[in-house]
């Protein structure tokens, strides 16, 4: 599993989530929903007691590296969001499955996931910024061969915004999973390949620059390992 890191921009930093993003993460949650209306996002404080400790338990299981994302605006938290699905194709099992890890422990594909943002966060260059670390740290640190990423695909919006990253759209799972607001949603998929991060970088940094921003991916490891016990 690779270990937990913090990466930091101009406009936010990411913080891997722990026990105490939680006061925080529930003010980011419940200050005004209005925009979340295809996202899941945890609604009271024992919704959001569980997301922590599922994000816990996940890193945990090495199935998942957990983010709080903080405006660096003003140090608090306004989001979420994860390096999810991670996938080792060395375990020395077929087909590769979540919780089995290759020696490295770095990952040769993942997904980018579970993302949401408090309304006052959106729009800012926040979620374009952190989408640009992360994408740098999996294709350049982790050296990954694909990033995947999907969208309820009634959520205009979040199409629009992943096309904007340069990925491809690779079709439909019908019923994929439980909608947030309940029944069963369909989820378009979509990917963003090694070959094509070059590019898709320049894109990134160049929409960055309309926020007046320089933008620099940096990433270090955290020096004290998030506990994985939720209390």
């Amino acid at each position: 599993m690779p270990a937990p890191i913090t990466l930091t921009g101009r406009l936010v930093r990411l913080e891997p989530m722990r026990e105490e993003h939680l006061g925080e993460l529930l003010s980011a949650a419940t200050d005004d929903r209005a925009s979340f209306g295809y996202t899941y996002v945890p609604r009271d404080a024992a919704a959001v007691r569980r997301y922590l400790d599922v994000a816990l338990e996940d890193l945990a299981a090495h199935a998942a590296l957990a983010f709080a994302q903080i405006d660096l605006r003003d140090g608090r938290v306004v989001g979420s969001t994860r390096f999810r699905e991670l996938e080792y194709w060395n375990a020395g099992v077929w087909p590769p499955r979540p919780g089995r890890t290759d020696p490295s422990g770095i990952p040769d594909a993942v997904e980018i996931g579970s993302t949401w943002l408090m309304p006052r966060a959106q729009r800012t260059g926040v979620n374009l910024e952190a989408k640009l670390l992360m994408l740098t740290h999996a294709f350049e640190t982790w050296r990954v061969h694909r990033v995947s990423l999907k969208a309820d695909t009634r959520n205009t919006r979040s199409h629009q915004a992943i096309m904007q990253l340069g990925a491809t759209f690779e079709g439909t799972r019908r019923a994929h999973f439980p909608a947030s607001e309940g029944g069963l949603r369909d989820s378009n998929l979509y990917s963003l390949l090694a070959h094509e991060w070059r590019d898709a970088k320049e894109r990134l940094q160049a929409r960055l620059a309309r926020h007046a921003v320089t933008a620099t991916a940096t990433a270090t490891t955290t020096v004290e390992v998030p506990s994985l016990q939720a209390a």
